[in-house]
């Protein structure tokens, strides 16, 4: 017999998976960002393969992807499932304990199977004052609007949330994943981040 809890996240997942479907199909993906999908090194099926979309799409939990945010909605709900999908089967293939560097060229896969466009290790220059002095990296900007910061660590510290909020505040996306892979269930490695 399975738990209200258990029955909960077999709901989202069937509905995840169909806004999985529906943002592949482009009608969502244009809705949320209102922006054309060419971006900065994005790999799509083309580049990689289309035979492959779908069949181990996995959609995320209630918990982690429809949470509402400081505005009290979700932001991009439909872009977020297909994200946490990804996310779950790049963590069901791998499991925990590989070095970040494999996760994030595993997701770019993913999501380039998923047709999701995305940006990897991104640029932001870092600004005092008037001038520019440094640059640092995001791992992952997918479809300009969700910022990714991928981690293999035992622990998320503060510290970790911090870095995900200055890339959102460089780039004007609204939310971010913090997303931690070095865990036994994947949809508890995954924070929302949104300003």
């Amino acid at each position: 017999m399975m738990t209200t809890k258990e029955i909960e996240i077999e709901i989202e997942l069937q509905r995840s998976l169909e806004g999985t479907h529906q943002y592949r199909n482009g009608s969502q993906r244009r809705a949320a960002t209102g922006a054309s999908t060419t971006r900065n090194r994005v790999i799509g099926a083309s580049a990689i393969g289309a035979g492959a979309i779908g069949a181990g799409a996995i959609g995320a939990s209630a918990t982690a992807a429809a949470r509402l945010e400081p505005s009290g909605r979700v932001l991009y709900p439909e872009l977020s499932y297909a994200i946490v999908g990804a996310l779950i089967e790049v963590h069901r293939w791998l499991g925990p304990g590989q070095l970040e560097s494999t996760y994030q060229n595993a997701l770019e896969k993913e999501l380039g199977l998923r047709e999701i466009p995305f940006r990897a290790q991104v640029p932001i220059a870092a600004q005092y004052k008037d001038w520019e002095v440094g640059e640092f990296f995001a791992d992952v900007i997918v479809d300009e609007a969700i910022v990714l910061e991928l981690k293999a660590v035992s622990t998320v510290l503060p510290v970790h949330r911090a870095q995900l909020t200055s890339y959102l505040r460089a780039t004007g996306c609204r939310l971010g994943l913090l997303v931690n892979f070095h865990v036994p269930v994947m949809i508890h490695g995954i924070k929302r981040i949104a300003l």
